[in-house]
């Protein structure tokens, strides 16, 4: 996973931990997908302007709703139930860093929202790799592995537009800043059944 420069690997004992509850798993990974879609709803509405962030934003956010449904479709063969929305501590973390950094501008913030979006999705795409290496379960193996890949896909979509349209200011440093920010809070994750935590 080099290519997302996570500087903390997840411990692949985490599984272990999901593995006991996999309903909760599940839940937690349903509810993601749903926040992730409604992210990049977000990110469409304050920035109309920009025709192909749009149009790629509403191909990610479709995306997002589709592995939503198709986690919540492993939950009903299942037998098992789509719980309440979970709260995501590691996000809110990386949510209140974001809010923290940007200087009030709108290219500013939109910049700051990608990499937090792009934070999110590399974070997922790499705890999705140790889970498809690592669960014993076969289903959840392969499609673990499946959204591994559009994950980062949507992490370079993310990255992409950053540089894009973050005229006037250092992206790349941006980016290391975040990545170093992620690795301290990251530590303290890896404890329990969610998909961050």
């Amino acid at each position: 996973m080099s290519v997302l420069r996570l500087k903390l690997p997840t411990d692949p004992r985490w599984v272990n931990i999901v593995e006991k509850n996999i309903e909760e798993i599940l839940t937690d990974h349903a509810w993601c997908e749903q926040k992730a879609a409604t992210n990049a709803i977000t990110i469409i509405t304050n920035n109309s302007e920009h025709q192909d962030l749009v149009k790629d934003l509403l191909a990610l956010a479709k995306e997002e709703i589709d592995h939503f449904e198709q986690v919540h479709n492993i939950i009903i063969k299942r037998g098992l139930k789509l719980g309440r929305e979970r709260k995501d501590d590691y996000v809110n973390e990386l949510y209140l860093y974001m809010k923290k950094n940007g200087n009030g501008s709108r290219v500013s913030s939109l910049v700051e929202r990608l990499l937090f979006s792009a934070m999110i999705e590399a974070r997922s795409c790499e705890r999705f790799k140790v889970l498809s290496e690592n669960i014993q379960d076969e289903e959840l193996s392969v499609f673990y592995r499946d959204l591994m890949e559009s994950e980062a896909g949507h992490y370079t979509t993310f990255i992409t537009y950053a540089r894009k349209y973050g005229v006037g200011i250092d992206v790349e440093k941006r980016w290391r800043e975040w990545l170093e920010f992620e690795e301290n809070i990251i530590k303290n994750y890896g404890k329990s059944e969610t998909i961050h935590g």
